[in-house]
């Protein structure tokens, strides 16, 4: 099967007044990095945690590898969330012992090796680490499982220039050839370079969906500043 993910119908509204995501249909192929774009409240978190199955579709449906979201995808998403979500009191040996646990497909070998080559030392505790130190844990913990669909919530804000090249270079190397990476972000300019494909999203629907090199053939222009351009930024 070439489609990861197929996206039918979906809606979502959390009153009558707010569609977060409004009858939305795509199919995501495997392979690629895809960008996930718009402003906010244009949806795209709403659409991740379906994705993720942390929230339930109003209409419509989701399957990921030809199956409904639901505890069979969970296994081949992994998924990095906005917001720190790990305990300030846990060291960092012991967050990958729970991976570990959790996951079949997660790589302690891998989690390692990332983890000596930025000499972040696995028996400090998470809130001994700097906001740039803690983004790189989660990501290496993400990029360590061997999953099929990596879905990345704004995985470079709030850090500096050197951590978010070293997040991106991460990505890159660490994700295996036949799973895609939907990366949702604000910083377009940033992470351009590494995509292969673009979705545009506002006011919960989509508004392109295209190779990134087709925005700069056809329009002449960066991504970020195509987009600029869409949204009037």
């Amino acid at each position: 099967m070439s489609e990861l993910v197929e996206i039918t119908g979906l809606t979502k509204a959390y009153d009558a007044n707010h569609i977060a995501v409004n009858d939305i249909t795509l199919t995501l192929p495997r392979g690629r990095i895809i960008g996930l774009l718009g402003p906010n409240g244009s949806g795209k978190t709403t659409l991740i945690k379906m994705l993720n199955g942390l929230l339930t579709p109003g209409r419509g449906s989701i399957r990921i590898n030809g199956q409904p979201v639901g505890p069979l995808t969970k296994a081949h998403v992994s998924y990095l969330p906005d917001r720190t979500y790990l305990s300030g009191n846990q060291k960092i040996r012991d967050v990958l012992k729970y991976f570990s646990d959790f996951y079949e497909d997660f790589s302690t070998e891998k989690a390692n090796a990332l983890l000596s080559g930025l000499n972040i030392d696995p028996s400090a505790r998470m809130r001994t680490l700097s906001k740039g130190t803690k983004e790189k844990v989660q990501l290496i913990l993400v990029m360590s499982r061997n999953a099929d669909l990596y879905v990345l919530d704004e995985p470079i804000a709030g850090v500096d220039p050197a951590a978010r090249d070293y997040i991106l270079r991460t990505i890159l190397n660490n994700y295996n050839p036949g799973a895609s990476v939907l990366i949702s972000t604000h910083l377009i300019s940033d992470i351009e370079q590494v995509l292969d494909e673009v979705i545009f999203m506002r006011d919960g629907r989509f508004l392109l969906y295209t190779s990134a090199d087709n925005i700069r053939s056809q329009h002449g222009k960066s991504v970020d500043a195509y987009f600029r351009e869409v949204f009037a930024c």
